[in-house]
């Protein structure tokens, strides 16, 4: 007897209206209310205010129509910010097809999601609740995966890869909105921003007790044209050149396995593991509240010797 067909995947109905296969309201208020006319609205919203100033009544309020008639076409905000986030995430430009060899592509994809975050900052606050499952979302993926076809990869490796590429993207993205939306507050430029953030370390920072940061501040590299984030891409980039050729040299894959943290859940529930942990964290809290008292007693006691000779040599 043949096994049964395996009942199909039911989609949430978010990712089902990102992929156009949810079933349409059966009645609505007027023609002009659509799905796309409301995330439409909502990105608009969260563009100028804030994700924080999204909500179905504010959307409806844009829209010149009751929160109710929304929840026709969007049943929960879930859904709307996962719509939004594929709204605003859009899909790669085609540049990248004419860019020459993965790594090539790969920075360019790079630069192009580290742009969506700069137009959208708001994309960075919406928690990451696992693979956001959007044509949109998707097709970046695809294209990070199709810049490395033909190369000596496993499939997991390409995918991790592409996954630490967007990592980068994503950090840099955050870094890059945060001073984007500082320069519209303030109305100062990026390198006024850092200008000052370098004045404000060089105020506090000692070399006392932080001398390889204050090195870093005595080289200027709060003021440097110094791109950290393309550097940091760069040298990950050449890791993976550099995998590549030891693969076409014939070196087996190096899969790793996953990695598994002491707090897992295996042993979260160990009364005795979370008294030793905690226990830990004490001993290590007092360590450096210790270390920071001793560097105090220093400065005082070098002071202390500086003015004891300034009474000495007074008469």
């Amino acid at each position: 007897m043949a096994d049964p067909e395996p009942e199909p995947t039911e989609l949430p109905r978010g990712i089902a209206l990102a992929w156009g296969v949810a079933a349409n309201p059966q009645r609505g208020p007027k023609r002009e209310m659509s799905v796309e006319r409301i995330v439409e609205t909502a990105v608009e919203l969260a563009d100028a205010e804030g994700i924080g100033a999204v909500s179905m009544a504010a959307v409806a309020k844009r829209l010149g129509f009751t929160p109710m008639s929304l929840y026709r076409y969007v049943s929960a905000k879930d859904d709307l910010l996962l719509l939004m986030q594929e709204e605003a995430t859009g899909v790669p430009s085609s540049a990248h097809r004419q860019a020459e060899g993965w790594r090539e592509r790969l920075n360019l994809l790079f630069r192009e999601q580290v742009e969506v975050y700069i137009r959208h900052p708001w994309l960075l606050s919406l928690p990451i609740s696992g693979s956001p499952i959007t044509p949109n979302n998707s097709m970046w993926l695809e294209v990070s995966l199709e810049a490395l076809e033909g190369q000596p990869l496993e499939s997991e490796e390409r995918l991790a890869i592409a996954l630490a590429v967007t990592g980068c993207a994503r950090w840099a993205g955050t870094v890059e909105a945060g001073y984007a939306e500082e320069s519209r507050r303030t109305g100062l430029l990026p390198e006024e921003i850092s200008a000052r953030e370098g004045a404000l370390y060089d105020a506090v920072i000692s070399a006392d007790e932080y001398p390889r940061l204050r090195a870093a501040i005595d080289a200027g590299v709060f003021v440097s044209e110094h791109d950290p984030f393309a550097f940091g891409l760069e040298r990950l980039l050449d890791g993976v050149e550099s995998y590549l050729r030891s693969r076409t040299d014939g070196a087996p894959a190096a899969l790793v396995a996953e990695w598994r943290s002491p707090h897992d859940s295996d042993v979260a529930d160990d009364k005795r593991y979370r008294a030793a942990v905690k226990a830990a964290a004490e001993a290590e809290k007092a360590v450096r509240q210790a270390e920071k008292a001793l560097r105090q007693a220093r400065r005082a006691q070098e002071q202390a010797l500086r003015d004891a000779r300034v009474r000495a040599k007074q008469p």
